[in-house]
């Protein structure tokens, strides 16, 4: 039986095409103060994957960007259970990055807040383009 709350490197987002394929072909929708694009992609090895970013130009200070960065996956990877059976029930592959886009650092409630209405919203979104392709 594998372990639940895992991120492990093949759970991550991380090869440049995959990537580029989710900001250029992938769609997006925000969740103030962070924004998130995700794509339908054969590319990916498994059914979800999921990148996390912040900017440079709002935290200079790369110990910032760094915590902000954790925060998000740690909330991710306590949360994403529900949408990785659903991709994996549905058999689609689903890319996602994550990337804060505000200027104040945030605390774990605010983090731990978004993400769980970002995943909801992925949720729906999966049900809803599974039952318009059949």
């Amino acid at each position: 039986m594998p372990k639940k709350n895992t991120l492990g490197k093949t759970e991550r987002l991380k090869r440049r095409k995959a990537i580029d394929l989710v900001f250029k072909k992938g769609k997006h929708f925000s969740v103030f103060p962070v924004r998130t694009s995700y794509a339908f992609t054969d590319t990916i090895d498994t059914s979800l994957q999921c990148g996390f970013g912040t900017s440079s130009r709002n935290f200079g200070r790369s110990t910032d960007r760094n915590r902000i960065k954790r925060l998000l996956r740690e909330a991710w990877r306590l949360k994403k259970h529900e949408l990785q059976e659903l991709t994996t029930q549905k058999n689609v592959k689903l890319a996602v990055f994550i990337i804060f886009v505000g200027k104040e650092l945030p605390n774990w409630e605010l983090v731990n807040e978004k993400i769980d209405v970002i995943l909801q919203r992925l949720t729906r979104i999966v049900n809803e383009t599974n039952t318009s392709d059949t």
